[in-house]
C-alpha cells in the first residue's frame, strides 16, 4: 500500500506487498486535511469502482483533486496555479464532477460576474481494487499466516473453488481483511491474556460482524539441522555466538510469540545472530535450516518433518480462520470441507496438527 500525502508526497505504508500472488490494481490512500470557510472536513470515502480508480490514475486529475482538498478554488485560480488555460481545467473538472470526486462548494456573484468554487467531496479517498481471474468457479482470496493445512485445503477445493493465498503473517492478514483486500484471513496471535486471536479481532472489527472458526491446533518449536550439530535445546541457546538464526517476518504470529518469549527470558534481540534476517513462511524457514543458511528457526513441526529436520517442541497454538459475515456464503464450500471426517483425517497426517477442534466456531 502507498500513502500519498498533500504535505509530504509519497511514503511507504507498513503493509508489505512484495509477496502478492495476485495483482492489485490500486490501493492508494490520498490523505489531506482541507477546509471550507474555516471548518475542517474530516470525511473519508472508500471508492471501489474501476472508473473512479482509472480517473485518478491520471496525474493531472490527481493534482487538481489534491489541490481542491486544500481549499475550494475557481477555474481561474486552478488554471493560474497549474499553469493551464481555464478551459483545460474545466474539462477535467467536469470529469471529476461526473465521477462524484468533486462538487460545487459555492457560487459567488460579484459585480455581475459569477464565480464557481469547487472542492473535493471528502478529506481522503481510499481506493482499492483486485484484479481476479475470470473463472466459472468462485474466486476466494486468503491472506494471513502461512499454513500447510491451508495449502492442502486449497488443493482439495480446486475442483469447486479457486483459492489464492497471500502469506503476509497473521497481523497483516487481519489488516488486509479489514481493508477489503481478501475474503478471509488466518491467524494465530497470542494475546497477553493467554487467548488466541479474539482480542485482535475485537480490536480490528469493532463495527463489523465476523465469524471465527478454528482450523487446527499446531505445535511450534525449534527447527534444527539433522542430528542437531550445534546442540541447540532452547530459545536461550540462540544467543550463542556459534549459532545463526533465521527469523519470521514482522507481524507474523510466530515472530510475535518469539519477541514475547525473548522479553520474558530477559534476552535482547541483538544477541541473536540473524534476528534481523527473516522469511515469510514455515517452509522457507525449514529450507533455510536444511540448506545451512541458518542453524535454527522457529516454526511448525510439520515443516520440520517435511524437510527432514530435527524438532524441539515449545508450544501448541490455535490457528483460526476469520471471515466477515458478508463473505460466509462465498467461502461456504471451504467451511463444509473443514467439517468432513475425510479432510480431518488428511489434516491429521500433518505432523504436529491436532484436529480435535477443527471447524468449531469461536464465540466473539
Amino acid at each position: 500500500m502507498v500513502l500519498i500525502s498533500q504535505q509530504t508526497g509519497i511514503v511507504n505504508f507498513p503493509v508489505d506487498i512484495s509477496l502478492l500472488k495476485i495483482s492489485i490494481l490500486h490501493d492508494i490512500l490520498v490523505y489531506a486535511k482541507f477546509f471550507l470557510n474555516g471548518a475542517a472536513m474530516d470525511k473519508i470515502e472508500t471508492l471501489q469502482t474501476f472508473e473512479q480508480i482509472k480517473l485518478l490514475s491520471d496525474p493531472r486529475r490527481m493534482a487538481i483533486l489534491r489541490r481542491l482538498m486544500a481549499s475550494p478554488a475557481t477555474l481561474t485560480q486552478l488554471g493560474r496555479e497549474q499553469g493551464k488555460h481555464p478551459a483545460w481545467i474545466q474539462h477535467h473538472i467536469k470529469v471529476l464532477l461526473s465521477s462524484g470526486l468533486v462538487e460545487i462548494a459555492e457560487v459567488r456573484v460579484t459585480t455581475g460576474v459569477k464565480e464557481i468554487f469547487y472542492r473535493a467531496r471528502a478529506g481522503a479517498f481510499i481506493l482499492h481494487d483486485l484484479i481476479l481471474p475470470e473463472s466459472e468457479k468462485p474466486v476466494v482470496i486468503f491472506s494471513g499466516s502461512h499454513d500447510l493445512a491451508i495449502e492442502s485445503l486449497s488443493e482439495r477445493l480446486a475442483p469447486h473453488l479457486h483459492m489464492l493465498t497471500l502469506p503476509v503473517g497473521s497481523l497483516d492478514g487481519l489488516v488486509n481483511l479489514r481493508q477489503g483486500l481478501c475474503h478471509l484471513a488466518g491467524a494465530h496471535l497470542l494475546d497477553e491474556s493467554g487467548d488466541y486471536n479474539t482480542p485482535y479481532v475485537h480490536h480490528l472489527f469493532p463495527d463489523r460482524p465476523v465469524k471465527m472458526v478454528t482450523l487446527a491446533y499446531r505445535t511450534q518449536g525449534l527447527l534444527l539441522a539433522q542430528g542437531n550439530p550445534k546442540g541447540i535445546h532452547s530459545i536461550a541457546d540462540l544467543t550463542r555466538k556459534n549459532v545463526t538464526f533465521i527469523n519470521r517476518n514482522p507481524g507474523s504470529g510466530t515472530r510475535l510469540w518469539l519477541d514475547r518469549e525473548i522479553h520474558r527470558l530477559e534476552l535482547t534481540p541483538n544477541r541473536i545472530r540473524g534476528y534481523g534476517e527473516f522469511v515469510h513462511t514455515h517452509s522457507a524457514s525449514a529450507l533455510a535450516v536444511r540448506s545451512g543458511r541458518a542453524n535454527a528457526a522457529l516454526g511448525i513441526q510439520a515443516a520440520a518433518h517435511q524437510h527432514g529436520l530435527n524438532f524441539i517442541p515449545l508450544f501448541e497454538e490455535r490457528y483460526d480462520l476469520v471471515i466477515p459475515e458478508e463473505r460466509v456464503k462465498l467461502v461456504h464450500p471451504l467451511l463444509d470441507t473443514l467439517q468432513t471426517a475425510t479432510f480431518r483425517k488428511q489434516l491429521s497426517t500433518l505432523t504436529g496438527y491436532n484436529t480435535a477442534h477443527s471447524g468449531e466456531q469461536i464465540p466473539l
